[in-house]
């Protein structure tokens, strides 16, 4: 697998050094899952391509995060990693005979030499190359036709996973680097998306930009970006993609990451078209969220993160003449959830909401979410490693508003402020954090500023 714009990010002799480290790091945590689940050996199946209903075509191809802790390999199905503790683990590579489709060539990359590489032709071909005796192999993956022949396997087991999942949320130093790589891929994208906002391009237009300055194809970034204009803002997820400018252009969000060798960005940036009461507004929650950020270190509980998030949110709409009540009141009544309803923030690394956000051990335990907010996707303590989005918002969303208007909340809400604000749908500013024992290091920020050097 290329790896994009690699003159511009970490060398391949960087990158080699770092991936072996990891894959170190892999092989040891693996072993030892292994041996307290009572396993010999591990399986780990990359996706298969899933045909469309009463078609012969398939959906774009989308690896499996379990897959990719092992291999930065994300555009080939039905791959297998193979491990047995104490041994290099082989690659099974899919490389079948076929004249409708290029099949893919045997890897050669930084990652490479630490694999067995066996080139296997079809799925029996990947059978023939394990051990006869499967009944002590964990298998990772989906149950893709045929697997009920490999006799033996245990699918999926939830105690593995556990431990697995656990550990994946601290980053060894080359994930860190490949989450750099992301960023600043994600981060030019940005400046180029809004450049094109600027100039007047419908959401179409700014998701090309994006994909063309990232040099990224639709499916292989980590999720499709979310654009909005003017009160689109206000969807959360927004996922259309007109094609017409609108008449007015207020503002935009957008929520657009990039992927590094698996590793995934996961980038929001809210612009005003003019200066005034939104511009001032989107000011006002830059600083709130770098407030934030200058919290994150090892040892914090991410549930105080986030109801702090809302302590701030309640002096800010205070502050802005958003609310008819104090501060203190609004945290109370909970007015902040009509304004901010999501979480503040979660676990960032092979997937966008990466695996283990909840958990308090790895044999068992989950941690609790803070009453009244339902959506948070992390309660972990940060550990030194840990990867995290901060993302805070303020929307101005009509269904919550409604709800707002119908019940005691009314009379605490500033209504005609409000109104002259809905046009503009809503702000949300996201950063990738790396955890520190002291602090945190900004992926985003520092990826911002890289793209502004000369």
């Amino acid at each position: 697998m290329a790896v994009p714009h690699l003159q511009e990010f970490p060398s391949a002799d960087t990158l080699e050094h770092l991936f072996a480290a990891h894959l170190s790091a892999v092989c040891r945590r693996t072993a030892t899952a292994l041996e307290a689940c009572g396993y010999r050996d591990l399986l780990v199946h990359s996706g298969s391509l899933r045909p469309l209903f009463q078609d012969d075509r398939t959906h774009p191809f989308e690896v499996n995060a379990p897959f990719k802790v092992w291999t930065p390999l994300s555009d080939v199905p039905d791959c297998f990693v193979h491990f047995v503790p104490d041994r290099p683990p082989r690659l099974l590579f899919h490389r079948p005979t076929d004249y409708w489709y290029k099949p893919a060539p045997l890897p050669q990359a930084y990652w490479t030499d630490r694999f067995e590489i066996v080139p296997c032709s079809d799925l029996q071909g990947a059978r023939a190359a394990l051990p006869e005796d499967l009944s002590h192999t964990a298998y990772l993956g989906e149950d893709f036709g045929g697997l009920a022949g490999w006799a033996g396997l245990a699918l999926n087991p939830p105690r593995l996973i556990r431990h697995l999942d656990y550990h994946r949320a601290v980053k060894t130093p080359y994930e860190l680097a490949c989450l750099r790589a992301a960023n600043r891929l994600g981060a030019r994208g940005h400046r180029a998306a809004a450049r094109v906002f600027t100039a007047g391009g419908s959401t179409f237009d700014i998701e090309l930009a994006f994909l063309a300055a990232c040099g990224q194809r639709e499916q292989e970034l980590p999720y499709n970006p979310i654009i909005a204009l003017n009160e689109n803002g206000a969807v959360l997820h927004y996922q259309m993609l007109e094609r017409e400018v609108p008449p007015a252009r207020r503002s935009l969000l957008i929520d657009a990451g990039a992927e590094f060798a698996g590793y995934a960005s996961d980038i929001t940036r809210t612009y005003a078209h003019e200066t005034g009461e939104f511009a001032d507004l989107i000011g006002r929650m830059d600083t709130l969220q770098q407030t934030l950020c200058a919290q994150v270190k090892a040892g914090i509980d991410w549930r105080e993160v986030h109801l702090r998030a809302h302590r701030l949110l309640a002096a800010l709409l205070a502050d802005a003449d958003l609310l008819t009540c104090s501060a203190e009141e609004a945290i109370d009544s909970q007015v902040t959830t009509v304004f901010l309803p999501h979480g503040v923030g979660h676990l960032l690394g092979l997937q966008v909401h990466d695996a283990g956000g909840f958990m308090r051990a790895p044999e068992e335990g989950d941690i609790e979410r803070p009453e009244s907010h339902p959506y948070l996707r992390l309660t972990r303590v940060l550990e030194p490693g840990f990867v995290v989005t901060m993302e805070p918002g303020l929307y101005f969303i009509d269904t919550l508003l409604a709800a707002a208007r119908a019940d005691r909340r009314r009379r605490l809400i500033r209504w005609s402020r409000i109104e002259s604000l809905r046009p503009y749908g809503g702000i949300r500013i996201e950063d990738d954090l790396a955890v520190t024992a002291t602090g945190c290091e900004n992926l985003t920020r520092e990826a911002f500023n890289a793209e502004n050097a000369p």
